[in-house]
């Protein structure tokens, strides 16, 4: 059976060329995986299409603003939670569901790989390893190379 790579997937640029690249380097199948929270820009259908077209077997997408503002950030507005005390947590607070998605995608298309755009010269790189490593210690976890 040929190995498959779940990529958090924002249908921009670098995801988009990263599909290709995946696949060509490993001989994987990627499955293109994006979670809209609330972020604006382009509909899910045409995310899920340019995935396809850049060469995924499978691209799920999950519309999950109503989760992550119910389950994330309305607790997190409660308990006050707030960046160096002036900035609501949004920007990492996104990244659990994204990781459950993730995860999601990997168990229901027998992903066995995990794959982000995230580098090391930030926190979204712990915060995707660990929570994928955290729920699911059974993907590897690829990320960039700096």
């Amino acid at each position: 059976m040929t190995d498959r790579v779940v990529l958090a997937y924002s249908g921009g640029l670098d995801t988009s060329v990263a599909i290709g690249w995946i696949a060509d380097a490993t001989g994987a199948e990627v499955i293109a995986v994006a979670v809209d929270v609330g972020q604006g820009g382009e509909d899910l259908e045409v995310i899920r299409q340019r995935a396809l077209d850049c060469g995924a077997v499978e691209a799920y997408v999950a519309d999950a603003r109503d989760e992550f503002a119910e389950e994330y950030c309305m607790p997190a507005l409660q308990a006050n939670g707030l960046y160096q005390e002036k900035y609501p947590l949004v920007s990492s607070l996104s990244r659990p569901v994204i990781v459950k998605h993730l995860v999601k995608a990997a168990r229901d298309f027998g992903g066995t790989t995990v794959a982000h755009g995230c580098t090391g010269k930030g926190n979204d790189q712990v915060r995707f390893e660990v929570g994928i490593t955290s729920i699911a210690p059974e993907p590897e976890v690829h990320r960039p190379r700096a």
